[in-house]
């Protein structure tokens, strides 16, 4: 890739996607294969004003590895210095920017149960930080190929070709262009993004007028729901404000408006629409029946046991925590690339998330604990898993208190 556009996109995901401010700290996590790119990053970081940066490198396949041969109580445990850690950037609170790189597939042949074991173990700790910075700082998440991304994408491609074209893809749904590198040079991304924004924030307050008491989902692939919502929780798409008042964009890229559901309002049957990578393992084929608000049956013909597992990560895993609204003529959908990601392909179709809920779409919730955001209807889980559900042939309606419905998708896209 053209190192100026690296430069480039490195300067869009620092300047529009965490809004870094002059004198904060920031944490970059990547994957080895990534050091160009990170090094961009970590330059413009600097050139916005950052005070430190300190980058965490990742390799799936040494935790593959690790779930293999570890001692399960070493893997269990969050060691002093991983919490000295947390305790760290609690009191930093830098921004923090996630590249997504992986391979699909890349844990396949992991321990599975070794890994959700440790996980389950590690979660109590961990929460209480996490917690304590949620929502008080900028995030993002953005997309760089690998080799072997790349050739999942583009299997009939050489890796060079491969990685050329998922480049140009994911450039393009980042809003640099067309996916060519003169327009990826010559556009302002910036000003792309300012637009999008809007765009989304006009949508969202039509959803929010409209106070619908819950959705029904249909569609000819046996899709057939209804998720009841909150009146105290909004719609929201595109950029994010922190406690702190600082507006972030958390993903790029994003077509997504969602809200948080609430618990227990759930019944009927998703069919899903796309393959989900979960744990760098692949769930193809699958469906997810709800009954008062839980996940009671789970069918795949790809991964049943990882879908099986997933729900009973904790008790609220088998709960919605999100719905969103995607439509069919999105430009990752249009694309007609399967990415194999969640970043992308919750993006190009309708899906919902299995887990945590969102709490600072609660009216109020900035003076709320976390067992009163509980109690006001948001999930709590240590999981949040999108999965797509949407189609072209997909309708949404909304149901108002006095029975009122209002078309909100037809035929996969918004209805007006």
């Amino acid at each position: 890739m053209n190192k100026t556009i690296l430069k480039k996109y490195a300067k869009l995901i620092v300047n529009m996607g965490v809004n870094l401010q002059k004198g904060q700290q920031a944490i970059v996590t990547a994957n080895v294969d990534q050091r160009e790119l990170v090094e961009y990053i970590v330059e413009a970081c600097y050139k916005r004003g950052a005070s430190f940066v300190r980058v965490d490198w990742q390799d799936p396949e040494l935790v593959k590895i690790g779930s293999n041969y570890a001692d399960q109580n070493i893997l269990n445990t969050v060691p002093a210095w991983e919490e000295e850690k947390l305790k760290q950037r609690l009191n930093d609170m830098p921004c923090m920017i996630y590249i997504e790189s992986d391979d699909p597939d890349a844990l396949k042949g992991s321990n599975v149960d070794a890994l959700n074991e440790a996980r389950r173990m590690r979660y109590p700790i961990i929460k209480k930080y996490r917690d304590q910075m949620d929502n008080k700082y900028q995030w993002v998440i953005v997309a760089a190929p690998s080799v072997k991304w790349a050739k999942t994408v583009f299997p009939g491609e050489r890796a060079n070709r491969a990685v050329d074209k998922l480049w140009q893809a994911i450039l393009k749904c980042a809003r640099m262009g067309d996916g060519s590198d003169r327009s990826a040079m010559e556009c302002d991304p910036i000003r792309n993004w300012e637009e999008h924004n809007q765009n989304f924030n006009e949508r969202s307050a039509w959803l929010n007028a409209q106070k619908f008491d819950r959705l029904i989902y249909k569609s000819s692939n046996g899709t057939d729901f209804t998720v009841g919502l909150n009146h105290n929780v909004k719609w929201e798409g595109g950029s994010e404000v922190s406690l702190q008042g600082i507006t972030f964009n958390p993903n790029m890229p994003t077509e997504e408006i969602f809200t948080t559901p609430m618990r227990g309002r759930a019944d009927g049957l998703l069919v899903s629409s796309k393959p989900l990578s979960y744990q760098g393992q692949l769930i193809e084929d699958f469906s997810i029946r709800f009954e008062n608000g839980r996940a009671v049956e789970v069918k795949a013909k790809k991964g049943q046991k990882l879908l099986e597992e997933m729900i009973k990560m904790d008790e609220g895993a088998c709960y919605l925590g999100e719905v969103a609204l995607v439509p069919k003529n999105s430009p990752i959908n249009e694309s007609g690339i399967l990415f194999y990601t969640t970043l992308f392909d919750e993006n190009a179709a309708c899906h919902v998330a299995l887990g945590a809920g969102f709490s600072n779409l609660l009216e109020g919730y900035e003076n709320m604990s976390q067992e009163e955001t509980f109690e006001a209807g948001i999930n709590q889980s240590m999981i949040h898993v999108d999965f797509m559900i949407g189609n072209d042939d997909m309708s949404i309606t909304g149901v108002k208190d006095d029975g009122t419905q209002v078309p909100v998708f037809v035929n996969g896209t918004w209805a007006n």
